[in-house]
C-alpha cells in the first residue's frame, strides 16, 4: 500500500502559505525597525538629551551600584515567594469561606465578604504605613519585624484579590457536579477537594498569574518602611551622586525578573484556550 501523497492543489497551498508566514515576518520586522528608528531619533535628538543621558543612563554610576540593587533584588525575590504562598493559601481560605452554605455560616460568610470589600477597596501603600509605622507603636511583646509586617500587609491585600480570583473559579463548576458528588456518597468537604477545587484552580490559573505578576512589582514598596530592597538601594546610591540611573537599574532588574512568570502567564493563558476551543 503507498504511502499518502498530497495532491498538487494540497501543495500549492502550503506553498502559499509559506510565503505568507515568510512575508508577514518581514514586514513586521521592516515595520518595527522603522519604528525603532524614529523613536531613537526622536528621543536623542531632544534638546535636553545629553543632560537626561548624563543624569538616568550613566553607564560608570549602573556599574558602580549594581551589586548593592542586586543585593536587594535579593531580598524582593525572597519576599516574593513566600508573599505569594501565603497570598495564595489565604485567598483560596476566604474564598471558601464565602461559598459555604447554611444559615450558621452567616458569620463566616460576612467576615469573608467584609474583608474582600474592605482590603480590595484600601490602597496598599495605606495598608502598608498603618502595619509598617502604625502597628509598631502599639509596642507589644515579640513585635515582628518592619519587613515581616510589610509582608503581612501584602499578603492581606493580595489575599482579598485572589480570594474573588478563587470564589469566580468555584462557582464556575456547575452544580450538577456538586449534586453528583453527593448522590455518590461524598461529604461537602470531600466534593470540595475532589471535584470543585480541582476544577475551579485550572480554569482561574491565569488570572492568578497575573495577580502574582502585579505582586512582584508591589513587593518593592515594602522600601517605604525602611528594608534595603532594591528600590530602597537605588534611592540611597541617588542620594549619594545626586543621579537617577540606579532607579532604572532597578526598574531594569524587575523587569528581568518578572520576564520569565510573564512568559508563564502567556503560556498558560494560550493553552487554556487551545483547550476550550477544543471542548476540553
Amino acid at each position: 500500500m503507498s504511502a499518502f501523497q498530497p495532491s498538487e492543489i494540497q501543495l500549492g497551498r502550503i506553498a502559499y502559505r509559506r510565503r505568507q508566514t515568510v512575508r508577514s515576518v518581514l514586514l513586521a520586522a521592516a515595520s518595527t525597525a522603522v519604528v525603532g528608528v524614529v523613536l531613537v531619533l526622536g528621543v536623542t535628538g531632544a534638546p535636553g538629551w545629553e543632560r537626561v543621558k548624563r543624569s538616568f543612563f550613566d553607564g560608570s554610576i549602573a556599574r558602580e551600584y549594581l551589586p548593592d540593587i542586586l543585593e536587594g533584588l535579593w531580598l524582593n525575590l525572597r519576599l516574593l515567594v513566600v508573599c505569594t504562598l501565603a497570598a495564595l493559601a489565604l485567598g483560596l481560605l476566604i474564598a471558601v469561606a464565602r461559598t459555604l452554605r447554611g444559615a450558621v455560616f452567616f458569620p463566616v460568610r460576612a467576615l469573608a465578604t467584609g474583608y474582600t470589600y474592605a482590603f480590595r477597596g484600601l490602597p496598599l501603600i495605606i495598608v502598608l504605613y498603618v502595619f509598617t509605622l502604625g502597628v509598631p507603636g502599639l509596642r507589644l511583646e515579640g513585635m515582628p519585624s518592619v519587613l515581616v509586617l510589610g509582608g503581612a500587609a501584602l499578603v492581606i491585600v493580595y489575599g482579598a484579590y485572589l480570594a474573588e480570583v478563587f470564589r469566580a473559579g468555584i462557582e464556575s463548576v456547575h452544580p450538577s457536579q456538586l449534586a453528583a458528588a453527593r448522590s455518590l456518597g461524598l461529604t461537602y468537604r470531600q466534593t470540595m477537594r475532589h471535584v470543585v477545587l480541582p476544577q475551579a484552580v485550572r480554569r482561574v490559573t491565569p488570572p492568578l498569574l497575573n495577580d502574582v505578576v502585579a505582586l512582584q512589582k508591589d513587593v518593592g514598596l515594602v522600601s517605604l518602611a525602611g528594608p534595603i530592597d532594591a528600590v530602597r538601594a537605588a534611592q540611597i546610591a541617588t542620594a549619594q551622586d545626586a543621579n537617577f540611573t540606579p532607579y532604572i537599574v532597578a526598574g531594569v532588574l524587575f523587569v528581568l525578573l518578572a520576564l520569565p512568570l510573564i512568559g508563564v502567564t502567556d503560556w498558560v493563558t494560550l493553552r487554556a484556550a487551545r483547550r476550550q476551543s477544543a471542548g476540553f
